[in-house]
C-alpha cells in the first residue's frame, strides 16, 4: 500500500520587498513552543533556530525554547489555542497538528492559528540495531519468523511513527509491537540498548548513534533517496540509504515542519515572523542543519502555505482512517 504524499522540492515563495520589520517587533522574549519532549527532532530544530537568530542578531529580543510535550503534544496545541492575540509565542509544528485532533478528539484545529511559514520537510528512516539484520529483506524475514512480534519504537501513539508501522505490517506481513516513547531521542536510546528491534525515527533523532556505529539505516520512506552525499559515517552518506521502495516496500511519507502564531495576531506581527524565519533559512546554521539532519529545505508562506497545509491535512486524514486511528 502506497502512502500518496505529494512530493515537494526546494521551491521557495517570493517575499515582498517591503521591510516587514518596520511595522512591529517583539518587546519581550519570544517563546518557541515545542509539542514534544527533549532530544527529539522538533526540540533540535527549535534550538538550531534559537541559536541562528541569536548568532546572526536577527531579533532584538531573545528566543526561549519551551517544551510542552504533555498528553502526546496536546499540551502545546491547547496552549497555542488559548494564547489568542499573543505575538510572543510561536509553535514549531509538525504533522501532529492534523493527527492528534483525529486520534484524541481534542478541540483543536490548526486553522485557528496564524500560519507563518513552512520551513522544511522531514524524512523517516527504518532503523535497526547494528547487531541486527543488515538489509530490509533480512529484517522482514527475521520479523516474520520471530515467535514474539518485533518491538518497534516510536514517538507517540497513533501518530506518524505508528502509522508507518501499521503500513509496514500491511505491506510485509510481519507483525510489530509498537512502543511509543516521549521523544525520538528516547526511541533511539531504546534501540541502542536492544530494548526494541527497530524504529522509524527522523534522521536527526538517530544521527549520533548511527555515526557511533550503534544503529543501521535500512531504508528511507520517500520516493527518492536523500540528496546529501557527504559522508556521515566512515563509509556511508545519507544518499547511500536506499528508498524503501527500492527494497520492495512501497511506503512513502514526508513530515511537515512549519511555524504558527496564535490566532488573532495582527498582519504586521505575522509579517515580522515571516521575514524572521525567511532570514533564518538563509543562515549558515540552517543550511548546515538541513544537510546534517537530512531535511528537505523549503520555504512557503501565504497562499502557497495554505494550499500545502490543506492538501497535507487531507492526506494525513486519509492515512489515519486507513490505519484505523480516527477516534469514533
Amino acid at each position: 500500500m502506497r502512502i500518496p504524499v505529494k512530493a515537494v522540492g526546494a521551491a521557495t515563495a517570493l517575499l515582498l520587498s517591503a521591510p516587514a520589520f518596520a511595522g512591529w517587533e517583539p518587546t519581550k522574549p519570544v517563546e518557541i513552543v515545542v509539542a514534544a519532549g527533549a532530544g527529539g527532532a522538533s526540540d533540535q530544530m527549535a534550538r538550531m533556530m534559537q541559536a541562528a537568530i541569536q548568532k546572526n542578531d536577527l531579533m532584538k529580543q531573545p528566543m526561549v525554547v519551551s517544551l510542552k510535550g504533555g498528553a502526546s503534544g496536546a499540551e502545546a496545541l491547547m496552549y497555542m489555542k488559548s494564547s489568542e492575540g499573543d505575538p510572543n509565542k510561536v509553535l514549531i509544528a509538525y504533522s501532529l497538528i492534523y493527527m492528534l485532533p483525529l486520534s484524541a478528539k481534542i478541540p483543536f484545529n490548526w486553522r485557528e492559528l496564524t500560519p507563518v511559514s513552512v520551513i522544511a520537510l522531514d524524512q523517516f528512516v527504518l532503523w535497526d540495531n547494528s547487531a541486527g539484520p543488515k538489509t530490509v529483506k533480512e529484517f522482514v524475514d527475521a520479523a516474520k519468523a520471530a515467535a514474539v512480534p518485533f518491538k518497534m519504537g516510536g514517538t507517540g501513539s497513533k501518530r506518524e511513527d505508528h502509522v508507518l508501522t501499521v503500513f509496514l505490517e500491511q505491506k510485509t506481513g510481519a507483525k510489530f509491537s509498537y512502543l511509543p516513547y516521549k521523544s525520538g531521542g528516547e526511541a533511539a536510546t531504546q534501540l541502542v540498548g536492544n530494548h526494541t528491534e527497530s524504529n522509524v525515527n527522523n534522521p536527526s533523532e538517530n544521527l549520533e548513534v548511527w555515526r557511533a556505529g550503534q544503529v543501521r539505516p535500512l531504508c528511507v520512506f520517500d520516493k527518492e533517496r536523500i540528496a546529501y552525499t557527504s559522508k556521515v559515517t566512515d563509509t556511508q552518506s545519507w544518499a547511500d540509504i536506499p528508498t524503501c521502495k527500492e527494497e520492495g516496500i512501497d511506503v512513502q511519507y514526508l513530515m511537515l515542519r512549519a511555524m504558527f502564531l496564535p490566532g488573532k495576531v495582527t498582519p504586521e506581527q505575522q509579517a515580522f515572523y515571516v521575514e524572521l524565519f525567511h532570514k533564518v533559512t538563509q543562515t549558515v546554521e540552517y543550511k548546515d542543519y538541513m544537510e546534517k539532519q537530512a531535511l528537505k529545505p523549503i520555504f512557503l508562506t501565504g497562499k502557497d502555505m495554505m494550499q500545502f497545509l490543506e492538501e497535507d491535512d487531507a492526506t494525513n486524514k486519509s492515512l489515519m482512517m486507513e490505519a484505523g486511528f480516527v477516534a469514533k
